[in-house]
């Protein structure tokens, strides 16, 4: 079993000071006013979560995937679209560092890792979500670079990014092979946003859309060719997967810790909640489910940093995660009664991103014959 640095330790703790301080006192916020968590940028900066994976060559962490999943656990604890808006613009750092051409990273990368702009990867499209080979934005070979025309939907941070990697198909009817992915200033002509896709309780993840006509790439902009951009994003959403399966650890984590304290201080029948059997059994059978979520996230987080293909593993942690906190979260608050609806509690929020969390980055379903093929196989 890997066990994380010192100073993977200690940005752990940065982390829960930083969620607790920063991210705990705005998150219902938030939500009631449908806005994003960019203006935490700098903050997150300040700390070191942006450049968390980058190399230290580029004055990033160069910190593992393990600490990467804790602390994206230790957000989600508040937060989930918190969690997914700071993680996803770390990606984009982290995919500049390794993949830019020079004069790309040095234009980017600086503002990117200390909060100044925001960032955001672009898959999804309204006809292609989990079927990533079926985009349609296209990307047509031009003088001195290429056009990219097409729409996105429902991407983490889009409301307000300032640099997308956007993922565009350069050749009609090559499927996979022929996708690439680019850098595109959202100041650059020919860029529109369109109007958020805010998602009530987790509108903090900032989910939005734009369209691209006519927009001009120069070529030192593409920043995986195609042939390269399908392996390196499928390498990717194995680690999107098992990030998102710990952020569910990290909501029902919080839930039973929420539940439990409100059993031990809530009178009933002359006695308090957790005293009666039928109640704490519910606790009991919640934190059984957590502890072995977590024993799945650290497995496929093992084989990530370990450069093993963790197919298999982060669709398994994903689905038994996502499943355990829809049906965990709700029967926590159920076990609260109507208190556990308040804001004063993050359960209502929480319970919302569960349902979000079995869809993004591969569904529970598209996962589900992932692990099928896979037992075929054996």
């Amino acid at each position: 079993m890997t066990e994380l640095r010192d100073d993977e330790l200690r940005l752990l703790t940065r982390t829960r000071e930083f969620a607790q301080t920063q991210v705990a006192a705005q998150a219902e916020r938030w939500a009631r006013e449908q806005r994003s968590c960019a203006a935490l940028l700098p903050l997150a900066a300040e700390i070191g979560l942006l450049g968390l994976q980058v190399s230290r060559a580029r004055g990033g962490l160069a910190m593992s995937f393990a600490c990467k999943a804790k602390v994206a656990e230790i957000l989600a604890e508040v937060d989930f679209g918190v969690a997914m808006s700071l993680i996803n613009s770390h990606n984009v750092a982290e995919q500049l560092a390794r993949l830019a051409r020079p004069a790309v990273a040095e234009r980017y990368l600086p503002d990117l890792m200390a909060g100044r702009i925001s960032a955001c990867t672009a898959l999804t499209e309204s006809t292609a979500g989990s079927d990533f080979a079926a985009i349609q934005t296209r990307a047509l070979s031009v003088p001195g670079g290429w056009q990219l025309d097409g729409a996105k939907t429902w991407i983490t941070n889009a409301v307000d990014a300032d640099l997308i990697v956007v993922y565009a198909q350069t050749r009609a009817d090559a499927g996979a092979a022929g996708i690439a992915a680019f850098v595109v200033n959202t100041q650059g002509a020919g860029f529109h946003r369109s109007s958020g896709n805010p998602i009530g309780p987790v509108a903090s993840m900032g989910t939005g859309g734009f369209s691209l006509q006519g927009y001009f790439c120069r070529e030192d902009e593409l920043l995986s060719p195609p042939g390269e951009a399908f392996k390196d994003i499928l390498h990717a959403i194995n680690g999107a997967r098992t990030y998102v399966a710990a952020m569910c650890c990290g909501m029902v984590g919080e839930a039973l810790r929420v539940a439990s304290a409100f059993g031990h201080q809530r009178q009933t029948f002359g006695m308090t909640l957790h005293a009666h059997q039928g109640w704490r059994w519910q606790l009991a059978d919640a934190s059984i489910d957590l502890e072995a979520a977590r024993l799945l996230v650290r497995q496929a987080a093992e084989l990530i940093d370990g450069g093993v293909d963790a197919q298999g593993a982060s669709a398994r942690a994903k689905v038994f995660s996502t499943r355990m906190a829809c049906k965990h979260i709700a029967a926590l608050m159920h076990a609260m009664g109507a208190e556990g609806l308040s804001e004063h509690y993050p359960l209502v929020r929480h319970l919302a991103a569960a349902q979000v969390a079995g869809l993004v980055d591969g569904s529970t379903e598209m996962l589900l014959e992932r692990i099928a093929r896979e037992l075929k196989a054996a």
